[in-house]
């Protein structure tokens, strides 16, 4: 069992996502060998521009491990409204409504145990995987032409005075930005206790969504649930660290991240020699190869809807 009390400086360290590809910089090449994202880029660049984001970090770090540890769920239904801007400068990125919706179908099945691969968990696992139980609606769709044939990671997209969209009611609605991010980067996600003026979600418009301009093997939709976990308060189930810590304790313990089709049953040479997760959401294998969230994560989830908790505002 894997501890959940860290330090808020360790914990810094562990909130990170590695871009991990071998795409060219030039945002026309599609082809994308290894899963990469770039949260924990954008956090330490938030981090360097405003300090006092450490201490709520802490603050929320804490709070999740008292929830846990008294058994503090959610109450009540959370629904969470979603707003989606899209900036395209071509018609490819310009993705279609049904598109968009194929991505809030895949975050409804994935979240409660509807997708069709969730039953392909391991039976060593089954005792532990978890229907999340919480929805996804469309609020509205956001469109705007732009010159740009890539965004980065440094939040301009959400950003009106850098050509981007601003969120929508971002303490309310879950604002999900779709564009062409560039440099190998599939998608980044703010963490909970970041500033409102940037919180949500960004995914390349070519992994967002089922067919569209999707590329195999993200083309079913997960990259959004794997970032959307990030904006849950999920951490990468390796830790971020050689046998790190995902502050969950019923995942195992990784070596790293897995890419690809793992075979299974695939054992980490860390303490005790577990059989990994592989097929976790928060790992970086292929979108075929993730279909499970555990009861930890759930009940970590729980935590930031919670009355309290930074997210609480979503909960009806």
């Amino acid at each position: 069992m894997k501890k959940v009390l860290i330090t808020a400086f360790t914990a810094f360290v562990l909130f990170s996502c590695q871009n991990d590809s071998t795409e060219s910089s030039d945002s026309n090449v599609s082809a994308i060998a290894q899963r990469g994202c770039a949260t924990q880029e954008v956090f330490e660049a938030q981090l360097k521009a405003d300090p006092t984001l450490a201490i709520r970090m802490n603050e929320i770090e804490a709070f999740t491990s008292k929830s846990i540890l008294t058994n503090r769920l959610v109450n009540g239904k959370i629904e969470i409204p979603v707003v989606v801007n899209v900036l395209y400068r071509t018609a490819a990125e310009n993705i279609s409504d049904a598109q968009i919706q194929s991505q809030i179908d895949v975050l409804n099945k994935d979240f409660n145990a509807l997708n069709s691969d969730y039953n392909s968990v391991p039976a060593l696992f089954s005792g532990v995987k978890a229907n999340v139980g919480i929805t996804f609606v469309l609020d509205q769709i956001i469109r705007k032409s732009t010159t740009k044939t890539s965004w980065g990671t440094n939040d301009a997209v959400k950003k009106v005075a850098q050509g981007g969209l601003a969120p929508t009611s971002p303490t309310t609605k879950l604002n999900l930005w779709a564009c062409t991010i560039g440099g190998g980067i599939l998608g980044y996600a703010q963490f909970p206790g970041g500033a409102a003026a940037t919180d949500g979600v960004v995914i390349d418009s070519k992994y967002l969504g089922l067919a569209g301009s999707g590329s195999a093997p993200y083309n079913l939709g997960r990259t959004a649930t794997h970032e959307v976990g990030h904006w849950m308060n999920l951490r990468h189930i390796w830790g971020d660290a050689n046998c790190g810590s995902d502050l969950v304790s019923d995942t195992p313990t990784h070596n790293t991240a897995n890419y690809g089709v793992p075979a299974y049953p695939h054992y980490s040479t860390c303490t005790g020699t577990p059989v990994e997760m592989t097929m976790n959401y928060m790992d970086y294998v292929d979108d075929n190869a993730m279909y499970m969230f555990s009861q930890g994560q759930k009940t970590r989830i729980s935590a930031i809807f919670v009355t309290g908790g930074p997210r609480a505002a979503f909960g009806i």
